[in-house]
This record gives structure tokens, sequence and C-alpha cells, in this order.
């Protein structure tokens, strides 16, 4: 079943044309990661998706349902976005973050619900983050940071979550961590999960689908194991390269050669 639907997505920043008749589908319950090269178009897909960008041309559609058709709260609800380089109040804490998430379920001034604290409670577990609650978020490292955002982003009770670059500028470690917390929640809630991701390797073994772009235009979607050739990597990235399959858990790696 399809979660997301773009037809025919062009975009315009500064008169040039940054999307070219875009058509993808985004499977449910799985994970998709959009690659290429930079400056290819990648985060501004992302944004047309969730009505951040408003594309030129195309339609999007969550649920079968056009996306102009929902409301501000109705479509916070159904999808969760992540962008880069977040930027919170000055001063706020981990707990306080998290309770952002829950404005698409709250009035103005209400307070919060039996619900509320639960799914914040819930979120700042999944994120191994709860004993450091209190905390202002700019005392943390930036994987710390980093994890308080996707706790926003889960107690937001989605079952869509998108997510541009989570894992850039931390070291492998908190890649890691970030990446098997996704696939987590993936497996365990059947959250349909988007992410724009540079790693290769990452995107291959953590995605059940892929999304290439090139220059603004779809160059391939599908099953990251079609996807995912040697082909591809020369067609997108200029690069060419070996993928070879990794004995133990089967895993495809890119391997580049010169």
């Amino acid at each position: 079943m399809v979660a997301i639907k773009g037809e025919g997505l062009t975009f315009l920043y500064d008169q040039e044309e940054i999307l070219k008749g875009v058509n993808i589908e985004i499977i449910k319950g799985e994970i998709t990661s959009i690659i290429g090269a930079n400056g290819c178009g990648k985060s501004t897909l992302l944004k047309n998706l969730t009505r951040i960008y408003k594309p030129k041309n195309g339609k999007v559609f969550i649920d079968f349902k056009n996306i102009k058709e929902y409301g501000y709260k109705d479509l916070a609800r159904k999808l969760a976005i992540l962008p880069q380089g977040p930027q919170s109040p000055e001063g706020i804490t981990v707990e306080e973050l998290c309770y952002f998430g829950r404005n698409p379920y709250r009035g103005f001034l209400e307070d919060k619900s039996k619900r509320d604290r639960e799914m914040v409670e819930y979120s700042l577990k999944e994120t191994r983050l709860y004993e450091i609650k209190n905390r202002r978020l700019n005392t943390l490292s930036g994987g710390q940071r980093q994890m308080a955002w996707i706790a926003m982003s889960l107690a937001q009770e989605t079952d869509i979550l998108l997510l541009d670059e989570p894992t850039t500028y931390l070291d492998l470690a908190h890649q890691i961590e970030i990446l098997e917390l996704l696939n987590k929640i993936n497996n365990q809630k059947d959250k349909t999960i988007v992410m724009v991701i540079h790693d290769l390797n990452q995107a291959a073994k953590y995605s059940h689908n892929l999304i290439t772009l090139v220059k603004g235009e779809v160059y391939s979607v599908g099953k990251t194991r079609d996807i995912f050739t040697e082909e591809m990597i020369r067609d997108v990235f200029s690069v060419n390269s070996r993928i070879i399959q990794e004995p133990i858990y089967n895993d495809l790696i890119c391997i580049p050669i010169t």
C-alpha cells in the first residue's frame, strides 16, 4: 500500500528548476531512502512531500488524499518531519522539546493529557534520554541533541516520519545508534520512514526501498536490492565501484574503485 505519492512534482528556486516532473511512491510501513549527488534535489523533494515547499506543478497524496485537503493539525497527526539543523527555543529541556510534538493534539492553553504524558515518556525511553530529560538541549552532545529531536518526532505519534540527513555531522557510533533506532521503530510500529542520507552503505543496509535522483529527476525507484547496482553508482554519483554481498548478514556494500 502507498503512504505517500508524488505526481509530476516540479519545483523552482530563483527561476531554477530544482525538481523536474518527479513521480514517486512511498510504500507504507517500510523505510525508503532518497539518495543522490549534492544539489540533486533530495531535500527539496522531501520538503515538497510535506507541504513545507509548494510545487510549481504536480500533486502530493498522503494516504490517497491530496495534501492540500489536510488542515494543519490533521497533517501534523499524519506525518512528522525532522529537517536539517533544527532550531529550538533558548534554554529548553529535552522533555519540554518532546512536548512540542504533542501540539497537534492539544488546544490553545490546554493542559497535558494522560496520552501526552504517555507518549513523551515512551519517546524519551525509546531514545534512551529519559534519565537526562531535565537537561537543557544546549548542554547535550550533537548525538544526544539529534536523539532529542527524534524523540519529539516520535511523541508526535504519526504513522509517517520524514528525516532530512538525520546522521549528518555525527560520529559513526551515533550514526549507527540513530539508524538502529529507526529500524527498531519501523519493525515494531510499522512506521513509514523516509530519509535523505548520504552514506550509500548505510542506505543499502537500513532501507527497504531507494529513490535515486540526478539533477532533479528520478533515475530509479524500487527495492534496494534491485536499485543498488554498480551501474546506478556510476550514473548517479560518477563513481566506479564494486558491489559485494557481505557473507554473514548478506548486506550489500559499495566499494569505490579507481
